[in-house]
């Protein structure tokens, strides 16, 4: 898939301004940030790997997957829950999926009108359903809506990635990091991805 439009002019920007970032960007070439599937697919699949690894949120999917082979939310809805909890998902999780099965259901979410709204109107709208906090609506905005400027500031990997890049691993407060990151604006999405990348070079889908 083609990286986001903005993604060079967003490169030799953060490159110009930030050694730092400049140093890591030339360190991963021909990588970018590529856009995930549908909206429900990409909710979904960020609840099932909430709090657990990447293996075994990998696993449980595999199983999701396999009962919804659309992964259409009519069809997580007609699963019921006995045949989610059958797929590894812990009560909660199962509950938060076929919640979020429900609202794309019923129509009550803006999904066709998400790609026109601000970024905070975005989170706003997602945070209301359960099992969605803010940390998965900025991977949202990231990664499906290919938003250039989010800043996942409570992502433990985001932060310990800019204690060993600009503060030789020691610990800083959350302000001194948005202090760091206001040169990157506005696309601090970009600065986001490449600081991930200097902890682990393959990219994670969420």
């Amino acid at each position: 898939m083609a990286a986001p439009a903005y993604w060079i002019r967003a490169k030799r920007a953060l490159a110009r301004r930030d050694a730092v970032l400049a140093r890591i960007i030339r360190e991963h070439p021909r990588i970018a940030l590529e856009p995930r599937g549908e909206p429900f697919f990409t909710l979904a699949r960020a609840i099932v790997g909430q709090q657990i690894s990447v293996k075994a949120a990998a696993s449980i999917w595999a199983r999701v997957v396999a009962l919804a082979p659309r992964m259409q939310p009519e069809q997580i809805v007609d699963a019921g829950d006995t045949r989610l909890l059958a797929c590894g998902l812990s009560r909660r999780k199962a509950e938060y999926l076929a919640g979020l099965a429900r609202h794309f259901s019923a129509g009550s979410l803006h999904v066709t009108a998400w790609p026109e709204m601000e970024d905070e109107a975005v989170i706003a709208e997602l945070v209301r359903i359960r099992g969605i906090g803010r940390w998965t609506a900025e991977m949202f905005l990231m990664f499906n809506l290919l938003r250039p400027d989010v800043f996942p500031i409570d992502d433990l990997g985001l932060q310990r990635a800019i204690c060993l890049n600009y503060f030789r691993g020691r610990s800083v407060s959350l302000r001194t990091m948005r202090r760091i990151a206001a040169v990157w604006a506005p696309w601090r999405s970009v600065a986001t991805w490449y600081l991930w990348r200097s902890l682990d070079p393959i990219p994670v889908e969420y």
